[in-house]
């Protein structure tokens, strides 16, 4: 979480100062905090050209995820610097539109800025400055000349206590915006779903080329991502890296992870032969943008099953891709789960892919049924079973394109709820 603190005072010795660099420090753990000065920002004035100091603040403001200000209380209001400040960034820019902001404030009395940060909200939820400051749980710091001790820290741990339960609000009224934000900005169009993954996320790790064969070994340096018998905790499990590995490669579906970039970033099965799975993924191909992955007849099904998701129109979508050969049989079916954050946000896609076959014949076997031709069978909306009533035809095994990792060949099948797709037989992709 990446925010600016601005404090709204330009005296050289300032409590309000102070109070920021504190909170700076206290949830520097946990949180970037940047620390921005006014003091070099002239008074505004109609017609004046913004200078360099203006512009700092406007790309910093405009970067952040949020916003914390610090402000002193002058005649029952905020400092006159800062309302200046604001002015500039309301006029010809406008960084703290939609800009989730928290007050915060010191004091010589009791009343710890109560009345500066009452006016302060007032102007910064106005028009052409239009922030969403947060409703409720200010930070008032009264009788601030004996509230800090010799290292700067707040002496009260009943006042720290109350700090870090406004900065946990703080940074849930964040998320809870970004989740909104995110879901307005979803176009109802499905073919705008981007699959070059050319959006940064807060995931994208940044300066190492998608589409570069050695990812996976780039992006860990990058990251300095842990390995080996380094231990991992999770919601309800402690696991080393190693044994994640060893449980996610030796699960019985083949698993494929592909981030809300529409970044293919994992697949289990890494020492698999390609032709021996039955959605073919090669090592190579991780890191790729989903439009790298996919042959470009199936592209379209692809943007389809994505923004579905994506928009919550549906949470699952399935497509059966049934074939058999001279060995055995196969009813491949390929499932795309949406993945959603603990706020709500969606975070990408979790595609299994597993041969239900063996379930099938297990069932038979146990229960001395077979399975015969229903001469009066109707499609299934939603498996995408077809309807048409064919006999069974020896298909041979498809042959992965060196690429894509993706078959040349194809199966038929009807609508998956949104579409009427042509499924690719290893991608499990449509093509419509």
């Amino acid at each position: 979480m990446k925010l600016v603190g601005i404090i709204g005072s330009i005296a050289d010795e300032s409590y309000n100062r102070k109070l920021m660099l504190y909170i700076a420090s206290h949830f520097k753990e946990t949180i970037d905090i940047e620390i921005l000065d006014i003091r070099d920002v002239p008074m505004f004035r109609v017609g004046m050209e913004m200078g360099p100091a203006v512009e700092y603040l406007n790309k910093k403001i405009s970067a952040a995820d949020g916003v914390i200000i610090a402000t002193p209380e002058h005649n029952h209001t905020t400092t006159a610097a800062l309302k200046s400040v604001i002015e500039w960034l309301s006029s010809s820019v406008h960084p703290f539109a939609d800009k989730p902001v928290l007050l915060v404030g010191a004091s010589y009395f009791e009343q710890g800025s109560g009345r500066a940060q009452l006016d302060l909200r007032q102007i910064l939820e106005s028009p052409g400055v239009n922030a969403l400051v947060m409703p409720k749980d200010e930070f008032l710091l009264g009788n601030v000349k004996s509230a800090f001790d010799e290292n700067g820290n707040l002496k009260e741990a009943r006042t720290v206590g109350f700090l870090e339960s406004v900065m946990g609000n703080f940074l849930k009224w964040i998320k809870v915006l970004k989740a909104m934000k995110k879901n307005n900005d979803v176009k109802g169009d499905w073919e705008s779903e981007d699959l070059t993954a050319s959006q940064e996320i807060d995931t994208t790790v940044k300066g190492v080329d998608m589409k570069a064969e050695d990812w996976v070994e780039q992006a860990a340096a990058k990251t300095n991502a842990v390995e080996g018998d380094t231990y991992v905790k999770l919601d309800r499990g402690l696991l080393t890296v190693n044994q994640l590995n060893w449980f996610l490669n030796t699960m019985p579906v083949e698993l494929t992870f592909a981030d809300d970039n529409n970044q293919f970033i994992y697949y289990n099965r890494m020492d698999e032969n390609p032709k021996d799975m039955l959605a073919p993924r090669q090592p190579k191909q991780v890191g790729d943008p989903l439009e790298s992955v996919h042959p470009e007849r199936a592209l379209k099904g692809v943007k389809h099953v994505v923004h579905t998701l994506r928009t919550g129109e549906t949470d699952l979508v399935s497509m059966p891709v049934p074939f058999i050969n001279k060995v055995n049989e196969k009813h491949v079916m390929h499932y795309y789960k949406a993945m959603h954050d603990e706020d709500g946000c969606y975070r990408g896609i979790n595609e299994w892919v597993v041969d239900i076959w063996p379930v099938v014949e297990s069932y038979l076997k146990m229960t001395g049924q077979k399975l015969v031709a229903d001469e009066n069978a109707k499609v299934d909306a939603t498996s995408g079973a077809s309807e048409k009533k064919e006999e069974p035809v020896a298909t041979p095994e498809p042959e992965v394109d060196a690429t894509s990792g993706a078959s040349e060949s194809e199966t038929k099948v009807e609508e998956v709820k949104v579409a009427e797709p042509e499924v690719d037989a290893t991608s499990g992709a449509s093509e419509s």
